[in-house]
C-alpha cells in the first residue's frame, strides 16, 4: 500500500533562502519532515537533492524558485539515499552547476549510481567554504549525524545553518517549531536524535558538548534540517541541548516488534 503523501509548498526561511519540504506519514497523524534548501543569491545554491519517493514533486518545487539553467552549486551533505534522490536528474537539468562534496562520497556513490562526472566537481570537507557569488558558505560537521560524510552548511550572510540530520523531529504537519505541539517536540526530537546517532552512549560529555558548542557559536539565526522543523529565536538553544544532553546517556529504544505486529494487523485488516 502506498501511503498518501502531503502536498508542501517551499518556505522562506530567510532572504532568497527556502526550505523544500516534504513529509512522510509516520503514524496516526505524525510525518517525518524530509526537507533540502535552495539558496538563490546571484549564484543559485540547491542544498542536497531529497529522496528518490519525492523526486518528481522536488524538482517541480525546486525549479519553481530558479532555472535549472541558473543553478550554479549543488551541495551535497552527504551520500544517504534521502539527500541523493534527484541529484542525477538535477546535474543533468542544471549543467552549469558544480558539485560540492568530499571524495568519501564519490567513493559511496560509485557503489549505487552512474559515475558522476568528476570535472563538475569541488572536493570541500569541514572546515572549508566556497564562494557563490553574493556570499560564502562555510562547511562544518553537525552534532548529529548518521553518515561518516556529512558536512552541515552556514550561510553567514542570512545566518541560515543548513543542519543536516541533525535536531530531528517528528510533526504533526507544522514547518515552524513554535507550531508544533510542545509534547511531541520533547517526545521526539531526543528519540529521533538518538536513533539516528546511537554513538552518543560512548561520548565524552565535555569533549562532545565543547563540539556542539562551537557548531552554536556560529550564530545562525535560523536553522534547518533535513528531518525536523524550523528552528529560530530561544528554540536553537533548546535544541541544541537536547543533543548536548545525549552524550554519554543510553539508548532511546526505538519501536520493535509489538509496533510491526500492530502495522501487519492493520495491512492484513485492510485488505
Amino acid at each position: 500500500m502506498q501511503p498518501v503523501l502531503p502536498v508542501v509548498d517551499p518556505v522562506e526561511i530567510a532572504p532568497e533562502t527556502f526550505l523544500i519540504p516534504n513529509l512522510f506519514p509516520a503514524g496516526d497523524d505524525r510525518f517525518v519532515p524530509v526537507s533540502s534548501m535552495v539558496i538563490r543569491g546571484s549564484e543559485p545554491v540547491i542544498v542536497d537533492t531529497g529522496a528518490p519517493v519525492f523526486r518528481e514533486r522536488w524538482l517541480d518545487q525546486v525549479f519553481s524558485l530558479v532555472e535549472p539553467a541558473d543553478v550554479r552549486w549543488v551541495f551535497l551533505s552527504h551520500d544517504d539515499g534521502d539527500h541523493t534522490g534527484a541529484l542525477l536528474d538535477v546535474l543533468e537539468q542544471a549543467p552549469q552547476a558544480t558539485l560540492v562534496t568530499n571524495f568519501f562520497s564519490v567513493e559511496r556513490l560509485a557503489l549505487e549510481k552512474p559515475a558522476l562526472p568528476l570535472q563538475r566537481m569541488r572536493w570541500i570537507d569541514e572546515g572549508g567554504s566556497f564562494d557563490a557569488g553574493d556570499r560564502t558558505l562555510h562547511l562544518f560537521k553537525p552534532p548529529i549525524f548518521d553518515g561518516p560524510t556529512t558536512r552541515g552548511l552556514f550561510d553567514p550572510t542570512t545566518g541560515a545553518m543548513w543542519i543536516v540530520d541533525s535536531l530531528a523531529c517528528l510533526t504533526d504537519g507544522a514547518l515552524d517549531v513554535h507550531d508544533l505541539p510542545r509534547a511531541l517536540l520533547e517526545e521526539s526530537m531526543p528519540a529521533m536524535n538518538s536513533l539516528i546517532s546511537p554513538w552518543h552512549r560512548w561520548l565524552d560529555a565535555g569533549v562532545y558538548r565543547s563540539h556542539v558548542d562551537a557548531v552554536e557559536a556560529l550564530n545562525a539565526s535560523v536553522v534547518a534540517s533535513a528531518h525536523g522543523p524550523i528552528l529560530t529565536g530561544g528554540a536553537i538553544h533548546e535544541a541544541f541541548d537536547v543533543v548536548r544532553e545525549l552524550a554519554g546517556h543510553d539508548l532511546i529504544p526505538a519501536p520493535g516488534q509489538d509496533l510491526l505486529d500492530e502495522l501487519v494487523s492493520r495491512v492484513l485488516a485492510a485488505a
